[in-house]
């Protein structure tokens, strides 16, 4: 049974081995080989900032994405990443036009606390997020209430963010000295296009 992980403002649902560990290994093995892995920068308090991890952004044609002063236009679903699209929408009953693809190199490599609130997202985004590779700490804190929330994602689950999650809920991936093999992490979206 699939439990809300927080205890008010929002929903998050983790599904552990959502793809069982063999079908985990050859993902990564696949998508570590295959996708167009970019080093970017983003505008942050009024300079360029190099993101420290390394990114990609695939999905339908038109499903551009923007955040932090840089245009993500998309790259055509590869078939690995519609074939794993297709299941995470089964999942989560609903479609998904872009996945927004990270690839964290080790332990440095890392993602800031943020929301995903941009307004192409809609108002209740529905993010799902697989994790795949080594193991890292998913870090949630209320905006209002200061309240914390770990968790620990594992190779092959599935962590999915609905409802008000991102207008209450900050989450981050901080650094860490634990992890030394790579992860990488899809995070499927629906971008509102015009």
């Amino acid at each position: 049974m699939v439990v809300n992980l927080v205890p008010f403002d929002g929903e998050l649902y983790l599904i552990k081995q959502f793809y069982s560990l063999p079908e985990a290994d050859l993902l990564f093995a696949k998508l570590h080989a295959d996708l167009a892995w970019q080093e970017e920068a983003i505008f942050i308090y009024g300079r360029w900032v190099k993101v420290p991890r390394l990114m990609c952004w695939y999905g339908d044609p038109g499903a551009w994405y923007r955040y932090s002063g840089v245009n993500h236009q998309p790259m055509l679903w590869t078939p690995a990443l519609q074939t794993i699209r297709e299941k995470v929408e089964w999942q989560c009953q609903c479609t998904f036009n872009s996945v927004l693809a990270n690839l964290y190199r080790d332990g440095k490599d890392s993602m800031g606390c943020h929301a995903d609130d941009e307004k192409q997202l809609g108002k209740n985004p529905v993010i799902a997020s697989l994790s795949l590779g080594d193991q890292r700490l998913f870090k949630l804190r209320h905006k209002k209430s200061q309240e914390k929330l770990d968790i620990v994602l594992g190779h092959g689950d599935l962590l999915v963010m609905s409802g008000t999650l991102q207008h209450h809920w900050m989450h981050s991936l901080p650094k860490t000295k634990k992890m030394k093999m790579p992860r990488i992490n899809l995070t499927f979206r629906e971008i509102k296009v015009a």
